[in-house]
């Protein structure tokens, strides 16, 4: 349930309400305005009744929230939720371009790459060190040392960087290096994962499953929101369906309907929605008139001898000619991209 504060609440006022929540083994989830405050009572908690929230003082109004999704709905949060990552915002009018290969493969591949997507453009970087894989003979990442090939990308473009955690295990030594945590489409209802999630404070970008709905990634993505982890970027990466002619089907639908539902960031993956760098700047055009709050893409300095998802990936050239389309997109529908970061010792 909602419990909304009258303007102005004093902090005992609203700790005493915490208490309450508490009390009745429902989690707190405060949410401080400039003048007003909202407490979501999120748990098991139509036992629980309103009135008991109502008779104490400071609370004007207590509403039960609608949709199995609590903390993740526009119900619960009415505004776009918007959050500072390493210099730009995520979520706001800006449109973040995330970008790097499916792979770290070595320190000269990521920091050229690195470099080259910066240049062009991006925003942050993106590489995989931990990788899941159909076969288990196939690249499996370079762990750690590849960690630390990104965390020296980083220091020497300014990109922060986003990087798949595969198991709770992985957690504790990623935090060191990661701006950002990826969880991949395999592991959407990895329920135990997404509570440990929940319990850091480093954004989350979440990747819908390939067969799940929109409201199962919205329940999936609550996991981590109620852990107290309100960082959380939702990304539509291509869905599977009857069709054969790419390797998933991008489903444009669910930006709008996202943002609609949700006052979470909603980002788009054309390379995995696709498979087929052919068609990677198109999807990511079309993301972008649809609304997505940023995209986020596979480029490759030589997509043809890359360990993993060579096809979906652009070339440095291809993906700067995406950039300047995107923003031509952006700017017709009234957003803009985000300027690149200054090179580490510029300015």
């Amino acid at each position: 349930m909602m419990i909304i504060m009258r303007p102005g609440a004093p902090r005992e006022q609203i700790d005493a309400v915490i208490a309450v929540i508490e009390k009745n083994h429902l989690s707190s989830h405060p949410i401080f305005g400039m003048e007003q405050t909202i407490i979501g009572a999120v748990g098991d908690g139509h036992y629980v009744a309103k009135e008991i929230f109502e008779a104490l003082p400071g609370v004007i109004e207590v509403q039960r929230i609608s949709k199995p999704y609590k903390l993740a709905s526009r119900q619960f949060h009415e505004q776009d939720s918007v959050f500072q990552l390493d210099g730009f915002n995520v979520g706001g009018n800006e449109v973040p371009i995330i970008a790097g290969p499916c792979s770290v493969e070595s320190r000269e591949q990521i920091l050229e790459i690195a470099q080259a997507v910066k240049e062009a453009g991006a925003n942050a970087l993106r590489g995989g060190v931990f990788k899941p894989r159909t076969s288990p003979y196939s690249f499996q990442g370079l762990g750690e040392e590849g960690l630390e090939y990104m965390a020296e990308a980083r220091e020497q473009t300014g990109l922060p960087i986003v990087v798949e955690v595969m198991a709770v295990s992985q957690i504790k030594m990623m935090e060191k290096y990661v701006d950002v945590f990826q969880l991949g489409a395999r592991n959407m209802q990895n329920f135990n994962l997404l509570r440990a999630l929940g319990e850091t404070r480093t954004p989350v970008l979440f990747k819908r499953g390939m067969s799940a709905t929109i409201e199962e990634m919205l329940m999936a993505s609550e996991y981590i929101l109620s852990g107290g982890n309100n960082h959380v970027i939702l990304c539509e990466r291509g869905i599977r369906t009857f069709e054969t002619a790419t390797r998933n089907t991008t489903d444009i639908n669910a930006i709008p309907v996202l943002k609609k539902l949700t006052h979470l960031p909603v980002i788009l993956d054309p390379s995995h929605s696709t498979g087929d760098s052919e068609f990677v700047s198109a999807v990511a055009r079309a993301g972008v008139a649809a609304g997505a709050d940023g995209i986020i893409v596979e480029v490759h300095h030589d997509p043809a001898h890359a360990i993993s998802d060579g096809k979906q990936s652009l070339t440095p050239e291809s993906f700067a000619k995406m950039v300047k389309q995107v923003k031509a997109v952006a700017e017709a529908v009234d957003r803009k991209l985000v300027e690149s970061p200054l090179h580490v010792g510029e300015g």
